[in-house]
């Protein structure tokens, strides 16, 4: 893939897969990394994009590897 079709690339994630495998709700995961529910409720349905950290955060709170939790489409 080449430089000029980085931009079409959308990050999509299995965030409430990985959630529900551990149980907790929006409101849980929230708390655990300090985000809102909202936040959390965003990033589920593709309309916030969670910055690297914050992403690094979702996967140590819920065991993943990013490549398990985020992927390209």
């Amino acid at each position: 893939m080449g430089l000029d079709n980085v931009e079409k690339l959308i990050l999509k994630n299995r965030l409430k897969v990985a959630r529900a495998e551990k149980d907790l709700t929006q409101d849980n995961l929230s708390e655990m990394v300090g985000v809102s529910r909202q936040t959390i409720c965003s990033i589920e349905k593709g309309v916030f994009c969670p910055t690297a950290k914050l992403a690094f955060i979702l996967c140590i709170a819920l065991d993943k590897k990013f490549e398990d939790l985020f992927y390209f489409e």
